[in-house]
């Protein structure tokens, strides 16, 4: 059960969202007491703005706060925090969907990153809306709360082993199987790809890989980048670019809580999740710019730049997925800052082959208040990763398309026949928000979850 939520009642405080235009209306069936504090506080329900209404006793009677109409997923993401102690019933007429999302808002915002530095709980209690579906919530709270939590914690505590660590316990919690291949293992086992990033790096690159659910179900396969920290290699990154780069493993940690997510709605999918995780470190065996790797399904990559890493461990991810020609390949990745460019922080980018696939990923974003944005498999770019002595480049010489260029790279290890979305992320806060703290965020779960929920649930 999440905390900061109760099944009691008890002596609950009435919580009652308004917007400016229905503040009149509640004014009109108000005590006098009540209309004459709130005009003297000027509370006009603006959102994110709060009144607590007394009783004539001087103790708490009700809590007011503005919202917007359209919405409830941040509507109440504030309150946890800034609340007197005590628990508060939602009075609000919203329908199942509406109220599921203000009570996901309400357990986000009790989110805190507290393994180095205590935090004191957050005060107030929400007494289940009967209309919230709880287990959605609990679900989802905790798949986003798993991801926030590896994406903060600092390169030194989270490399590949941890990763695969974070893998295994949560392959035991949900019955799941887990398997990981490290170390010069990848070799043997044909990754060869995810070896020549992770080779420079003192903790050795792994495969994770996690299967569960029943082997006759459709077959829905998961993709993360898992890169724990991008030096940018022998193409280092300047200090400003490499500052963050504990994020870089934010799609790995994004499909981890996806697949947490998943097993606990128990849907019949056969569900597999592959992390490649590993290190971009700097080292004297280090992948060199215009050397040549030969990844795992044949093709021959020239390394037009050892920051392009991502692209290169996922190939080989890629390529394993493809080869179960599962029903739908998803694969999350802080990949491209051109993305960012284009769409912002807030917005990841989509890439698809099947147009029904990403027409269906993006209404399941809006429906979820975790909107996704399309761009093309434009294949006149394709040319931009022509190499004269491989198959293909990892990178285009070309300023232009970064984030196009690179999803197409992605492209040569799918089948065209297999449904498959690419998604390019930011899994950062740079601010703080309502339910949405600095730091780690799991961009795009929501929507992934509702999507595969919809489609084979």
């Amino acid at each position: 059960m999440l905390a900061n939520f109760t099944s009691d009642p008890g002596n609950a405080v009435t919580l009652t969202p308004l917007t400016r235009d229905e503040l009149p209306g509640f004014l009109l069936g108000a005590a006098e007491h009540e209309r004459n504090w709130l005009k003297a506080t000027g509370f006009t329900a603006k959102p994110g703005k709060t009144a607590l209404l007394p009783r004539p006793d001087g103790s708490l009677g009700g809590v007011l706060v503005g919202v917007e109409r359209d919405d409830p997923l941040w509507a109440l993401a504030s309150l946890p925090e800034r609340l007197p102690e005590g628990s508060y019933r939602l009075a609000a007429d919203w329908d199942a969907a509406a109220t599921t999302q203000a009570a996901l808002g309400w357990a986000l915002g009790t989110y805190g990153f507290s393994r180095y530095k205590s935090r004191k709980p957050s005060p107030a209690m929400l007494v289940w809306p009967e209309r919230a579906d709880r287990g959605t919530v609990e679900r989802l709270a905790r798949g986003i709360f798993l991801a926030r939590d590896l994406i903060n914690t600092p390169a030194e505590d989270m490399g590949p082993a941890e990763m695969a660590a974070a893998a295994q316990a949560l392959a035991e919690r949900s019955g799941a199987r887990c398997t990981v291949i490290a170390g010069d293992a990848l070799l043997a086992a044909n990754y060869p790809t995810i070896h020549a990033v992770g080779r420079a790096s003192a903790r050795p690159p792994c495969l994770i890989d996690l299967r569960w659910g029943d082997e006759g179900a459709p077959k829905v396969t998961l993709v993360g980048k898992g890169v724990a920290f991008d030096t940018g290699g022998l193409d280092i990154k300047g200090a400003g670019n490499m500052r963050l780069m504990k994020k870089d493993m934010g799609g790995a940690a994004i499909m981890m809580g996806l697949a947490g997510a998943l097993m606990e709605a128990n849907l019949p999918i056969r569900l597999r999740l592959l992390v490649p995780a590993v290190e971009n470190a700097i080292s004297a065996n280090a992948i060199r710019p215009l050397d040549v790797v030969k990844t795992r399904s044949g093709k021959t990559v020239e390394i037009g730049n050892t920051d392009a890493e991502g692209r290169l461990i996922l190939c080989d991810a890629l390529t394993e997925a493809n080869s179960e020609t599962p029903a739908l390949i998803l694969d999350c990745a802080t990949l491209t800052g051109a993305a960012r460019v284009a769409l912002g922080p807030d917005l990841p980018a989509l890439f698809s082959n099947d147009d029904a696939l990403a027409d269906g990923l993006l209404r399941a974003g809006i429906a979820q208040a975790d909107p996704l944005w399309r761009l093309p498999l434009w294949q006149p770019y394709r040319k931009l990763i022509d190499s004269k002595v491989a198959d293909l480049n990892n990178v285009s010489e070309s300023p232009f398309a970064g984030a196009i260029v690179a999803a197409l790279y992605l492209a040569e290890f799918v089948s065209s026949a297999t449904p498959w979305a690419h998604l390019d992320v930011m899994a950062w806060n740079g601010s703080a928000r309502p339910g949405r703290p600095e730091g780690g965020e799991a961009i795009g779960l929501r929507a992934l979850y509702e999507y595969i929920r919809g489609r084979f649930g």
